[in-house]
């Protein structure tokens, strides 16, 4: 939906910085034709074989970083698709808990008070995250 301009601006990217985005980092571009200013990018862990704590530690890494870059541009929201899950294997349930709990946790270091919002694709992740966030509020 945001057009080819997305596609080329990225592109534009990766070829100023002259290697593949770092897992855990983010990138901004303009959201071109999305009915929001800015598109972040980030680049989730894969996970092949037992889920490890370096998986979660780059999982969370990829929500602050993404928090931050939000923050830098005066972004008064954003919103987060599940990263990681789907095709990148990473377990549901604790990619929500990882993400919810990296938000959570941002909020409480730096008083931010952009709104985070979990867009979620299939049931399961709806139920999994109606649980998590009803369970601290």
């Amino acid at each position: 939906m945001s057009g080819v301009q997305l596609r080329l601006a990225c592109h534009a990217l990766m070829q100023a910085q002259g290697h593949e985005e770092p897992t855990g980092r983010a990138k901004i571009t303009p959201a071109f034709n999305l009915p929001c200013k800015y598109v972040i990018h980030t680049v989730g862990p894969i996970v092949e074989g037992p889920l490890t704590a370096e998986h979660e530690r780059l999982l969370a890494a990829c929500y602050r970083s993404c928090l931050e870059l939000a923050e830098q541009n005066n972004c008064q929201s954003i919103a987060f698709c599940c990263i990681s899950t789907g095709v990148f294997m990473f377990p549901n349930q604790r990619a929500a808990e990882i993400a919810v709990d990296t938000v959570r946790k941002y909020y409480v270091e730096t008083g931010s008070r952009i709104r985070a919002v979990f867009n979620v694709f299939k049931d399961l992740d709806l139920e999994i995250y109606r649980r998590l966030l009803m369970s601290i509020e």
